[in-house]
């Protein structure tokens, strides 16, 4: 399983997200993904994130990404999906 945490430095709110990944022990499976240094991502998330994206590992099967505010349920519902 792969996760995408869309996020941008000095965002609490993505610290908050990323707090509760590392809780919920799957921080080996996030990427953090800075939205700042990609015109595109920021155009889509600049005021949505943090944003959680989960897909399998051959990308094959993803979930709606899941925008904040996010808790430990939705995510674990999201995670143990794949």
């Amino acid at each position: 399983m792969l996760i995408t945490l869309y996020s941008t430095q000095g965002c609490h709110l993505c610290e908050q997200a990323y707090s509760l990944l590392v809780e919920m022990g799957v921080q080996h499976q996030v990427s953090i993904i800075d939205i700042a240094f990609d015109d595109a991502l920021f155009s889509r998330y600049g005021v949505t994130i943090p944003v959680l994206s989960v897909q399998n590992h051959d990308h094959t099967i993803s979930m709606p990404e899941l925008h904040w505010p996010f808790d430990r349920n939705e995510v674990s519902s999201m995670v143990n999906y794949l």
